[in-house]
């Protein structure tokens, strides 16, 4: 016969309480029951604390009946798991002697075995079987746990790619541009390696909007980022510019080289065949480029100008052509 600090009740501990518990799955009741009656059993209401993050905890409470809920920031923030009848918490901080980690409060009316430290440790010695199941109970969480961390990298990595992709060309975007590309120019500049610029602009881009509408418009650029993508080695870089306009970066490349991929990028827009989504052929599709070459003194600034005002040479001297510096 036990009393529950919360209530003031008497809270009596039976054999059928424990029967359900995990940890004592296959133990031998009669070879540790004397522990067990020698626990207290707690009541709580909904929404009362069991653990606080980051207070010493020294019990391990095993659930007899209702839910607890677990949160990491505040005790009244979203739960982020629950312990349920037959399951356990605590134990961690038991055996290693840290700190609890995340708040612990009951989300219904829940009866507790609490187990404290001294009681833990003979319980381990007296059975075997409570051992073990220790050991599988700390195995599957840590497997969740790591499930939980790969699962966030790879939430990460996507909110990553979001923050960085342009979701309808599937190219980098100018966010990505204005961190990468000072970082690029530096580098340059301090090994005295060739970098060009190439600037793309879509030629008549408006009239296409104008006379098959915007969805066609989209098509338009998805087909052109993808020609760039194909065509573009692997080292480099290509990024919607905004509107109609995209950029590569092109590392390792003299002007004269930049001139030729520039030209071929052209030539390969110019052949594409586009269609939009009702499957309506869309006039052919031609594409304007300036090139510029990274020069001593150049910021990211500077050498996106140059690239930029060869581009509009080349929409003033007649369209689908390549201008460099």
């Amino acid at each position: 016969m036990t009393t529950s600090p919360e209530t003031g009740s008497e809270q009596e501990l039976t054999r059928a309480d424990v029967a359900g518990l995990h940890v004592l799955r296959n133990v031998c009741i009669d070879d540790v029951w004397g522990l067990l009656a020698c626990c207290s059993v707690r009541v709580l209401e909904p929404g009362e604390v069991l653990i606080e993050a980051g207070q010493d905890n020294d019990t391990m409470y095993m659930v007899l009946s209702g839910s607890l809920s677990v949160h990491l920031d505040h005790p009244r923030a979203e739960p982020v798991a629950h312990v349920d009848t037959g399951q356990t918490v605590g134990e961690l901080s038991v055996i290693d002697g840290s700190r609890a980690t995340a708040y612990v409060r009951a989300a219904s009316v829940v009866r507790l075995l609490a187990v404290d430290e001294q009681t833990f440790w003979r319980l381990a010695m007296a059975s075997h079987d409570f051992a073990a199941n220790l050991l599988v109970l700390l195995a599957r969480r840590m497997r969740a746990n790591n499930a939980s961390l790969s699962t966030a990298e790879k939430l990460r990595k996507q909110l990553e790619r979001e923050a960085t992709m342009d979701g309808l060309t599937g190219l980098y975007n100018r966010r990505w541009l204005e961190e990468r590309l000072p970082r690029l120019v530096a580098r340059f500049q301090r090994s005295l390696e060739p970098l060009s610029v190439v600037m793309i602009d879509i030629d008549h881009f408006k009239q296409v909007n104008d006379r098959f509408g915007h969805v066609a418009g989209d098509q338009v650029l998805r087909a052109v980022a993808q020609a760039i993508q194909r065509d573009v080695r692997p080292t480099d870089l290509a990024a919607r510019y905004g509107g109609e306009e995209m950029i590569v970066l092109l590392p390792d490349t003299r002007l004269e080289g930049a001139r030729c991929a520039a030209e071929r990028l052209r030539a390969k827009v110019s052949s594409l065949h586009i269609e939009a989504s009702e499957g309506v052929p869309l006039p052919t599709v031609t594409i304007s480029l300036g090139i510029s070459t990274l020069e001593a003194g150049d910021s990211a600034q500077s050498i996106v100008d140059r690239a930029d005002a060869a581009l509009y040479r080349a929409k003033r001297e007649g369209r689908n052509r390549v201008v460099t510096q």
